[in-house]
């Protein structure tokens, strides 16, 4: 079987994801290689806000950076669906993996090892705290369709089973769509339908990923659970935990730089970033820049329950 082909989408956007993506993307070079293609999306309406210095970070790189419409997509602003818009762009390789920009690919990988015919490849999710497994028949109910009979743990989890529930952190899907349409267009239009029911709480900012095994079911495909250590989810109870040294760990989810300093892993984004564009802060890319490789490092945690 042919390798497949696949693109990385992420969002760019300022202050603090536009300099995720620099790393993220240094990342998926080092350890993908050029036998991928890598994209970043920026709301239209933000592209000149962009630092020249991520634009040029990108060309070094061999990647794009291209506008997405956010603006009225949704019934009300909702950044955090910007990930389903990004997913719902045009591409032309096999498989595309959306990606958080809050991500780092940590060993050298292979496509192979994300994508499956016919299927949505993510990881299950660390937690669910925000309602209980009853959701499920409010969510399914939404489209008159059953709730799947299928049980799963949570990750690091042996109990209790529960149903499936993953995380919009990396997520897979061929681009030529199931028998029942492109994946990302009907999440988008799942999302869409599903934010309108007033009485499901906490669909925000959660609607991504509550909508995430729906979509795949309603789109014709199958989940393909990856295993955690192609998608090892950073913080909550494992916080300031070092990475398990009796497994290889692929790809990690950070969440924020705080996490990535508990766990000694502070010094890689800027590392590989060095490797690809000589410089370990990206700012330093733009000349006419202030120094500021102090502030840098300090942000705000953008993550939300993985």
């Amino acid at each position: 079987m042919a390798q497949p082909t696949l693109t990385f989408a992420y969002i760019v956007e300022p202050p603090d994801y536009q300099i995720y993506a620099c790393t993220l993307l240094a990342s998926i070079r080092s350890n993908f290689g050029d036998n991928v293609q890598a994209v970043g999306y920026c709301p239209e309406h933000r592209m000149a806000d962009l630092d020249p210095a991520v634009f040029k970070a990108h060309e070094m790189m061999g990647a794009e950076i291209r506008p997405m419409k956010t603006l009225g997509m949704w019934d009300t602003d909702y950044p955090h669906g910007n990930k389903i818009i990004a997913a719902m762009q045009p591409r032309d390789t096999e498989y595309s993996a959306f990606v958080d920009s809050d991500v780092l690919f940590m060993r050298p990988n292979d496509p192979a090892n994300l994508c499956r015919a016919g299927h949505v490849s993510c990881s299950v999710a660390a937690s669910m705290r925000w309602a209980g497994q009853e959701i499920w028949d409010t969510i399914y109910g939404a489209f008159d369709m059953p709730v799947p009979t299928e049980r799963i743990h949570m990750m690091r989890q042996s109990r209790p089973w529960v149903v499936p529930y993953f995380s919009a952190g990396l997520v897979v899907f061929p681009e030529t769509g199931g028998p029942d349409g492109r994946f990302p267009d009907v999440w988008y239009d799942t999302a869409r339908k599903l934010d309108r029911v007033e009485t499901l709480e906490n669909r925000r900012p959660y609607l991504d990923q509550m909508t995430l095994p729906l979509a795949i079911k309603r789109a014709g495909l199958a989940w393909n659970q990856l295993p955690e250590e192609q998608h090892y989810i950073l913080g909550g109870l494992m916080r300031g935990k070092a990475l398990p040294d009796d497994r290889e760990i692929y790809t990690v989810h950070y969440r924020n730089l705080n996490v990535l300093r508990e766990v000694g892993l502070n010094k890689i984004g800027q590392r590989l970033l060095a490797q690809h564009t000589g410089v370990a802060f990206v700012r330093r890319l733009n000349p006419d820049a202030p120094d500021t490789s102090g502030t840098e490092a300090a942000t705000q945690n953008l993550g939300n329950e993985d």
